[in-house]
């Protein structure tokens, strides 16, 4: 096809975030794979006003981040519009979302398979999807029976995310004297991953042990912002490449003069990504939660029961009776788990070696780690490493309905 009659779509998304950037990738990917288009994108923040070259130029289609101080301008272009920011509706211009039900539903199960019975949400007053993840949450929590905190920033209708976000940053105090009233321990979760750095921070300012006394978990898998918190923020990763592509697809069909069933579609998240922000047994025995923390920071230096026992106060049967009873497992069984959740990320994120592996995570060879992971999970490591790399999907935990 000659390139001058090609559709020309603007792609009005920012690449800043990572969320943009999957987005943008779901819509080349449909723009290599099904159809011919000139993509048209230009570097911009999440709240830019609309470039001057859009009116200059033929537009045949736009894929925008739409909001109040962006749809007139677009909808001069007379052409169809699909929005991916979804902040508020207008009328004939379909939208693509993140399923934020599923979001809330996936951080849920995390944070209760952790041991976490109390929660709370932290997030931005005003903002649309922040609001939708509270309601979400909200309403797991009240089902669960669970004690519920809620703490959303100072703000006014209007007022932009970047504006809310920037002012985020100077509420650190006022955020970390409400952290301070939480119960211990207590499952947080963050309206994104920008909103979790702040939280981070402020536990810090506070002395709150993460993830101790506070389980944080984010939405967005933001894996640079994720890897700037201390400690790394785990987070709800979205199928935003989905959401780029299923955009596309309803904007080739209104190009061709249908009209989309919906007004909106929804497009489940695919995963938690856990990091040490939640890697924890979060439990009310205060003993307990101590020795859990032992066993976490040390497990793969090769420790062993006789080694947990001296440090902690409690004699050998005792500390085997109250792990039995809080966690309803062994103190042995809680340093395989720990060395083997270690094993799972080495081997997912690094090319080393079983041998390598096994020397990093307590185990004296090869053989042994083979042993254990095969006994524990029902397959080899080699298994374990092949099937994740192609993207062998991991299911969502059902969610609970009332606390224990």
């Amino acid at each position: 096809m000659n390139s001058t009659k090609r559709p020309r779509i603007a792609l009005l998304v920012e690449a800043s975030r990572a969320y943009g950037r999957e987005l943008l990738r779901g819509v080349a990917l449909f723009s290599r794979t099904r159809v011919e288009w000139s993509l048209l994108h230009q570097e911009m923040t999440l709240d830019s006003a609309i470039p001057d070259w859009i009116f200059s130029s033929r537009i045949d289609g736009v894929i925008a981040r739409v909001d109040w101080h962006t749809i007139e301008p677009l909808r001069q272009l007379r052409v169809p519009i699909i929005d991916v920011r979804c902040n508020r509706k207008f009328t004939g211009v379909p939208q693509v979302e993140t399923d934020n039900q599923r979001v809330a539903e996936m951080a849920f199960s995390h944070l209760w398979e952790r041991g976490f019975r109390r929660f709370a949400f932290c997030g931005f007053r005003f903002a649309t999807y922040s609001d939708a993840r509270l309601a979400a949450f909200q309403k797991l929590v009240d089902a669960a029976e669970c004690p519920f905190d809620v703490y959303q920033s100072p703000g006014v209708p209007g007022t932009t995310l970047t504006q809310l976000e920037e002012a985020g940053v100077l509420e650190l105090e006022s955020l970390a004297k409400w952290l301070s009233t939480l119960s211990r321990p207590t499952g947080l979760l963050v309206c994104n991953d920008i909103r979790g750095q702040q939280v981070l921070n402020a536990c810090r300012l506070s002395n709150i042990a993460v993830p101790d006394d506070l389980g944080v978990i984010g939405v967005d898998d933001d894996d640079a912002i994720c890897l700037l918190c201390d400690p790394p923020l785990s987070s709800v990763r979205p199928n935003a490449e989905q959401v780029g592509y299923r955009a596309a697809e309803i904007l080739q069909q209104m190009m061709t003069g249908l009209l989309p069933e919906n007004e909106i579609e929804y497009v489940p998240p695919i995963s938690v990504s856990e990091r040490l922000s939640t890697k924890v047994v979060a439990v009310d025995d205060v003993e307990i939660a101590r020795v859990c923390r032992f066993i976490r920071q040390n497990a793969c230096s090769g420790i062993n029961v006789g080694d947990v026992a001296e440090f902690t106060s409690l004699s050998r049967r005792q500390l085997e009776r109250r792990f039995r009873e809080v966690l309803g497992r062994t103190p042995h069984q809680q340093i395989t788990i720990t060395q083997l959740e270690r094993v799972k990320q080495l081997l997912l994120e690094t090319d080393m070696t079983l041998e390598q592996i096994a020397a990093k995570t307590g185990y004296s060879h090869k053989e042994c780690l083979g042993a254990v992971f095969k006994r524990e999970t029902g397959e080899s490591p080699g298994e374990f490493r092949s099937k994740q790399t192609h993207g062998d999907p991991t299911q969502t935990p059902p969610v609970p309905s009332k606390s224990r």
